[in-house]
Formats: C-alpha cells, sequence, structure tokens
C-alpha cells in the first residue's frame, strides 16, 4: 500500500515531536541524481505547512571559478566537488534551534551557489536534500551523524537514465553529449551513491498515488 507525502509529513511530525525543544530535527532525503529528491523535499515542507526549509546539499557546491581553478569543471557534481566541511559545520549550527542559520542555494540558472539565500528561525525541522548523505567517505562520513533519520528515494536505473538524459537536454547539451555524460558520469556516481541505501532508516519507491516504504532493520 502507498503512503502519500502528506502521510510522511505526518511521521517526521511526529519524530520531530520526540525529539522536542532538544534541537531542530534534521531529516536527510537522499538517493541517485534523477531519483526525484528535491520534488520529494518541496512537497513535504509544503506539506508541512511553515514549520520546515529544505536544506540542498547543492548549495555546496564548489564556486565555477574554483572549479576552473583547479581543472576539476568536468568533474562538477562529484564528491570532491563540494565543500564537504562547510556543509558539515552549518549542519551543525542547523541542529540548535535557538539561533537563525542561513543557507546556500544552487541556482540552476546561473550555474553556482548563492551564499545565504535561506534562512532558517522559527522552523523547527529542516529538510536536508542531497546525494551524498550517506557516503562513506573522508569528510562526508561525518554528516550522518547530524541527520536525525535518512531516507533514500529509489530507483531503477532506467529511469534515472532517461531523466538525467532529458535534463542534459534542457540545459542545452547536444542529444550525443547528454548520452555522454549520463553514461560516463552519472550513472556511475548513482551507483556509488547506491552502496548507502541499506544505511538509510527507510528505502523509499516512487509509485501511482505516493510511495512505498521498506524500513531498513539493520539499522534500528
Amino acid at each position: 500500500m502507498a503512503v502519500t507525502v502528506d502521510e510522511l509529513a505526518e511521521r517526521v511530525l511526529a519524530a520531530a515531536r520526540a525529539v522536542g525543544s532538544a534541537h531542530r530535527y534534521l531529516l536527510g532525503i537522499t538517493g541517485p541524481p534523477g531519483a526525484g529528491k528535491s520534488r520529494l523535499a518541496a512537497h513535504l515542507a509544503t506539506s508541512l505547512d511553515g514549520r520546515a526549509l529544505v536544506a540542498g546539499m547543492d548549495g555546496f557546491h564548489l564556486p565555477n571559478a574554483t572549479l576552473r581553478a583547479i581543472g576539476a569543471v568536468d568533474r562538477k557534481g562529484q564528491p570532491d566537488t563540494f565543500d564537504v566541511a562547510g556543509f558539515v559545520e552549518r549542519l551543525m549550527a542547523l541542529r540548535d534551534n535557538e539561533i537563525q542559520v542561513p543557507w546556500p542555494v544552487y541556482d540552476r540558472a546561473l550555474h553556482d551557489p548563492v551564499a545565504d539565500a535561506v534562512m532558517f528561525g522559527d522552523q523547527r525541522i529542516a529538510i536536508v536534500e542531497g546525494n551524498y548523505l550517506l557516503l562513506d567517505r573522508p569528510g562526508w562520513s561525518r554528516v550522518r551523524a547530524q541527520l536525525d533519520e535518512v531516507w533514500y528515494l529509489d530507483a531503477d536505473e532506467s529511469v534515472i537514465a532517461d531523466r538525467l538524459r532529458r535534463r542534459h537536454l534542457r540545459g542545452g547539451k547536444s542529444p550525443e553529449r547528454a548520452r555522454a555524460m549520463v553514461s560516463a558520469s552519472d550513472l556511475p556516481n548513482a551507483r556509488l551513491i547506491a552502496r548507502g541505501r541499506e544505511r538509510a532508516d527507510l528505502v523509499l519507491t516512487a509509485t501511482t498515488g505516493g510511495f512505498h516504504i521498506r524500513i531498513n532493520r539493520t539499522v534500528h
């Protein structure tokens, strides 16, 4: 039986109430690129009606100027092209529900991060969305400890490939370049991210009318 976004939001509210005033409740939503994480995070925030904001990992992309300087433009989006130390530091601040915390966003028109574009204030829930929340690599392995719960949004590789190809086309890539980027970069990256699936608290799969849920008993 599928659950709706509103039902998922009620689950988040219950978990946040259990935490109480100890700290902001940080829910992580991760999974491969093209799985629909950003859309799910936005819909959850809407359902939570002002009690939550989205804290996207993509705001911690290294700026294009930095990537050009280190010769990493072609690898943009890979784990080492993010400011992971800054991401972890801001997550630690975000847990403190007594302070306002500014958060950067990634501007898809500028193709660059914009500093302090979102401000967390009275919100007691942060929906932290990004590819590498469960990545077991230096720097990234510190992320999980800052999150109260992590959901993994799963999708078939064929679905991911088609969505990413169309995303590249919308971004102005030629059909040949789009296919090359999917096969050479996007899908290998998706497989890297999938290694963290079994460390998630829940695994969600989109279906007609909502999401199927699998609880990972091994992490409880």
